[in-house]
């Protein structure tokens, strides 16, 4: 893992937005942070984890308050309105691909209310999924635990300087970080796998179940054999009455049974083209005879009366023409003059002359009708009217011809009619054998229906039985496949006790070895501490003397104390392998110049690929950070402003006219 950019938004003393840079480079894993005391340290600590593990983080400033109330007690004073947030990016290998991850944690304070969110993107792209999870994703790239070893203060080292304190940090970290809890959870695995391996009463169910569904066919066989008879019986004794009620309507036609069964419908047909009837004959009677109709018989004095009016109408327009003309004429001749010859103009008048001798007999004609010209009209649409009424009256006595054959028709069917007595006996033999044919037809369609549910059960009690079979076979091998998981269980828990064992021996081994090396090469007094014996129980820290006898911690001095604490991680780190950056606090608070110096030269610049060291003018003076300067990236120092109460931050590392810049 590599930390690369880390920013504060009004966190803690942090006013405004914050960025520091974390990248360290080849050679060179130290990121040098200095600050007096007071000017934000700790709480550049406290942002990675926030940002890192939320309310489970472990801040030093948090002590026992609610996380809500470390939130709030985190928003810096000067902050309008009330809001902060870090971010945090690193990189790190999963699944051997390489992802970026970048962490926004916000939180907004309005009233009593606080809200916190966070976003969390892979590769420059949000993902909720992610996000939604962070609590859970988090703990396969950093678990906590193991974060806590990397991620460190003074007060932690000052807490792992006594032996007995130290145990439970030694337990964690032998079976967090080095893989021996993964045995134990591989043990515990096992037993409850084991104990879910019980051969249960499944069997036993399984012949059960066989046995009620092979009692339920023979009970299905039967039911469905008495069906499929009922529906033999109740077709044959249907084909019987239809041929018995064949019989009897035969017997019934016969006798006229039809007709008597119809006789009503008879009747009303009859009493309805009767009531037709008259209506037609009033109609021919009342509307035909009294209209225009009779005039068909006047035809040939219907054409003479036309013939006179036509020359009538003529000798008028004649005599109307008469004056006309003869002044016409008169102007023709005038106008002609001398243009034609005298003959030519003798014939002219002699033809217009001759003209109207004709028109002048023509208007000589007597007027004995003198029509008026609304009598002419309807003189000229007679014929039309005529017609139609002779249609309309040839319509009205075909109909009357069809209804007085109709009406013949059924009278003759009426008069066919048997009486009531004379029939009764078959009416009440047919009425009762229909009833008979419909309550079979209803039973067999029961009896029908009855059967295809035996048959349909039958396939279902098959299909049934054919599933418990198959499930007791399957049954009968997982019972033996669960016997053979319950001896392989044990056989393989019996290995991981031992394999258990063996592991946390070895790693017990190397630990006391890389702790004994780390503390040796730190330790100014050569030849105090000979060796050194982690208890695999207990893991409590033993250290042998040089006289090979148990060396008791309290001889050793406050600083060599906190100098076992720190070869105590930095031997974890170094038999673990793991990549995981360093962030180590005010490390150097009870050490002497000697220690400090051992510490500054071999510890620093090889605890991890990254170490970020936060120091005091004090802990990293200038003839410390010059032995540093090969192994510092980057550097930074945090400015307090105390009128104010923020943070700044600068690049650059010293105070005063001192200062490093990398």
């Amino acid at each position: 893992m590599l930390l690369h950019e880390i920013t504060l938004e009004n966190f803690g003393a942090y006013h405004g937005k914050q960025v520091l840079s974390l990248n360290p480079k080849p050679g060179k894993p130290i990121i040098l942070i200095g600050g007096l005391n007071g000017c934000g340290k700790t709480t550049l600590l406290d942002a990675i984890q926030l940002a890192l593990y939320g309310s489970r983080a472990r801040c030093s400033g948090r002590g026992n308050r609610s996380y809500d109330a470390f939130l709030r007690d985190s928003v810096n004073r000067q902050a309008v309105p009330k809001q902060a947030g870090v971010k945090l990016w690193f990189s790190t290998t999963v699944e051997g691909e390489q992802r970026h991850y970048r962490i926004e944690r916000n939180w907004s304070i309005a009233g009593k209310t606080l809200r916190e969110s966070l976003a969390v993107f892979v590769n420059g792209e949000h993902d909720k999924a992610v996000s939604d999870t962070w609590a859970d994703y988090v703990e396969d790239l950093l678990p906590l635990e193991v974060a806590s070893l990397f991620f460190f203060d003074g007060e932690k080292i000052e807490s792992l300087a006594d032996p007995e304190r130290a145990a439970p940090v030694i337990e964690s970290a032998v079976q967090s970080l080095l893989g021996v809890s993964t045995v134990e959870q591989l043990r515990t695995d096992l037993l409850a796998l084991q104990r879910r391996q019980k051969v249960s009463r499944e069997d036993k169910a399984a012949l059960e179940l066989i046995a009620t569904l092979e009692a339920q066919l023979e009970e299905n066989e039967v039911a469905r054999a008495d069906a499929l008879q009922r529906v033999a019986s109740a077709k044959a004794g249907l084909l019987h009455e239809k041929k018995e009620l064949k019989a009897v309507e035969a017997a019934f036609a016969k006798e006229g049974g039809d007709l008597f069964r119809r006789r009503a419908e008879l009747e009303a047909q009859s009493a309805h083209a009767k009531g037709r009837l008259e209506a037609v004959s009033a109609t021919l009677a009342n509307t035909v005879a009294s209209g225009p109709l009779p005039l068909l018989l006047l035809k040939d004095q219907l054409e003479a009366l036309r013939a006179q009016v036509a020359r009538e109408e003529d000798a008028v327009r004649a005599e109307q023409l008469l004056d006309v003309l003869h002044m016409r004429d008169k102007e023709i001749l005038s106008l002609l003059g001398n243009g034609i010859p005298g003959v030519q103009l003798k014939q002219i008048s002699q033809f217009m002359e001759e003209d109207r001798a004709q028109r002048a007999a023509d208007a000589g004609v007597p007027r004995l009708i003198q029509m008026s010209a609304t009598g002419i009209q309807q003189l000229n649409s007679l014929d039309q009217v005529l017609k139609s009424e002779s249609q309309h009256a040839q319509e009205l006595l075909t109909e009357s011809g069809e209804l007085r054959a109709q009406l013949d028709a059924l009278d003759r069917q009426l008069a066919g009619v048997p009486a009531e007595d004379a029939i009764a006996d078959l009416i009440a033999r047919q009425d009762k054998v229909r009833q008979r044919v419909e309550d079979l037809e209803r039973e067999l369609r029961a009896t029908e229906e009855d059967h295809a549910a035996r048959v349909r059960e039958h396939t279902q009690l098959q299909a049934a039985r054919e599933k418990a079979y198959a499930k007791r076979a399957k049954g009968l091998a997982e019972i033996e496949h669960r016997a053979r998981v319950v001896s392989y269980s044990d056989r393989a828990r019996n290995t991981l006790d031992r394999f258990g064992e063996l592991l946390l021996q070895r790693h017990i081994s190397r630990l006391e070895v890389a702790v004994l090396d780390s503390f040796n090469r730190l330790m100014r007094k050569d030849g105090l501490v000979k060796d050194l014996r982690i208890d695999t129980s207990k893991f409590t820290l033993t250290l042998i003397g040089a006289d090979g006898e148990d060396l008791n911690p309290a001889r050793l001095s406050a600083g060599e104390r906190q100098l076992l604490a720190v070869s105590l991680l930095w031997g974890l780190a170094r038999v673990a392998g793991n990549r995981l950056p360093s962030v180590i606090d005010t490390p150097l608070g009870r050490l002497d110049s000697r220690h400090r110096q051992n510490l500054v030269e071999r510890y620093f610049p090889q605890a991890s690929h990254q170490v970020l060291l936060l120091s005091t003018d004090e802990e990293i003076d200038d003839e410390l950070l010059q032995r540093l300067i090969p192994s510092i990236a980057q550097t930074y120092t945090l400015v307090h402003d105390d009128t104010t109460f923020t943070t700044t931050i600068e690049r650059g590392y010293g105070w005063g006219k001192t200062r490093y810049v990398a």
